[in-house]
């Protein structure tokens, strides 16, 4: 009993800082909602985004939305009430906007028998509480960001990535993507 209002309390007060730490002791900078664990020399770790079979059946999402599209191996993000954009272009594509050759398709394996739980929802922020946004991971405070896992050279240091995996590459300063086939890379 004591484990559990132990454990409570606990939960309690990191929802109260507004601040949540993942692979690490702490978050020490105010401006962060999310941070994850810094690369140990071991094995990488990212941050699998949730895989969506289609994102023109999610009607729920609201602006800056992130998913992995599994129909067209996709990272995008809602940039409107009605649209979706993609991040990172089909590779196994011929012709950007042609039919998806599924020759190097995702492996969905990971959810395939799954159940979605629509109710599902964790929300870190000033108001976690009483949040209403839609989405499996909110963060709802509009002074704080996430700050991506931390690994260098992500597509030689991350083994065996799921599709969606995203992380900050801290040798080459850029944000990549893996689309079940190949990583994606974005820089300033």
């Amino acid at each position: 009993m004591k484990k559990t209002i132990f454990i409570l309390i606990s939960l309690i007060s990191a929802c109260a800082t507004a601040q949540v730490a993942i692979g690490k002791s702490n978050t020490t900078n105010a401006s962060v909602s999310l941070e994850f664990g810094d690369y140990d020399n071991s094995n990488g770790k990212g941050l699998i985004l949730p895989w969506i079979t289609s994102a023109s059946t999610l009607n729920t999402a609201v602006e800056g939305t992130l998913i992995f599209d599994t129909e067209d191996h996709r990272l995008k993000y809602k940039n409107s009430d009605t649209e979706w954009f993609a991040l990172t272009r089909n590779e196994n594509a011929a012709v950007e906007g042609s039919t998806v050759d599924t020759t190097g398709a995702a492996d969905t394996t990971l959810q395939d028998n799954l159940e979605d739980n629509s109710n599902a929802k964790t929300v870190i922020g000033a108001d976690g509480a009483t949040n209403t946004t839609s989405g499996i991971l909110v963060l709802s405070d509009t002074d704080k960001a996430m700050i991506l896992p931390k690994v260098p050279e992500p597509h030689k240091n991350i083994s065996n990535p799921e599709p969606g995996t995203i992380v900050y590459d801290t040798t080459n300063k850029m944000v990549a993507v893996f689309n079940g086939t190949v990583w994606s890379f974005w820089k300033p």
